[in-house]
């Protein structure tokens, strides 16, 4: 039988789990990151550091961008992500997945399990990850965002904060052979309307990013 990994609970993000998140993203994420892709970090200082309801949303242009983004904003985060993730017959792209604290959601018909794992995370220190592009987007242009991170940011009233992948041309294969930059942009309040909230993420990223903003025309049509 086939775990269904829309479902966690508080005791999934207990001490074993954020011990394993910790090792993995000091002992193997942090040297990948510097020795392969030279990374830098900016705006570290804006992740709230106390505990808080917080969405890390950040644009999404390759399988790296879980980690690095963990990496990057210092504080456990569990992603979701489609639940073909969890089914893939990429043993090492689902054991991650799975191990690391990410949770399965059905995009074409999200269940209300989906919102009782999101209020199981706030209820630990773990911060909720997602990707309001949905899948990887490699074009430098943003739009087709989906609008379902507000509702978490409404109903939990949660804050988010966007995080922006910014160099990636392509995965490298010897040391500082790519560069990349995660920058950290400035914390959007749930207090705004729906629409404030993907404007303005979708403002910082682009305006971190260099890339095409064509939000407002898919809010306009």
């Amino acid at each position: 039988m086939v775990r269904n990994y829309n479902k966690r609970s508080e005791k999934d993000y207990g001490l074993i789990r954020s011990i394993g998140f910790k090792a993995f993203i000091n002992f193997v994420v942090c040297p990948v990151s510097k020795l392969l892709y030279d990374i830098k970090v900016e705006g570290r200082e804006n992740v709230p550091r106390k505990r808080s309801n917080i969405i890390v949303a950040g644009n999404h242009v390759s399988y790296l961008d879980p980690p690095m983004i963990s990496y990057a904003v210092g504080r456990r985060i569990a992603f979701m992500g489609k639940k073909e993730l969890f089914e893939s017959p990429n043993l090492l792209l689902r054991t991650l997945c799975i191990s690391l604290g990410g949770f399965a959601v059905n995009r074409e018909k999200p269940e209300l399990t989906t919102f009782k794992t999101v209020k199981a995370i706030f209820n630990t220190p773990w911060l909720l990850g997602i990707f309001p592009q949905g899948g990887i987007r490699k074009e430098p242009v943003l739009n087709n965002i989906a609008k379902g991170f507000t509702l978490f940011s409404k109903k939990f009233k949660a804050d988010v904060l966007p995080v922006a992948v910014c160099g990636f041309d392509g995965y490298s294969k010897w040391f500082f052979q790519k560069h990349m930059t995660i920058k950290i942009g400035k914390i959007i309040s749930h207090e705004l309307s729906d629409e404030e909230i993907v404007k303005e993420w979708a403002r910082q990223i682009c305006e971190m990013t260099g890339f095409e903003n064509k939000v407002e025309e898919q809010l306009t049509d």
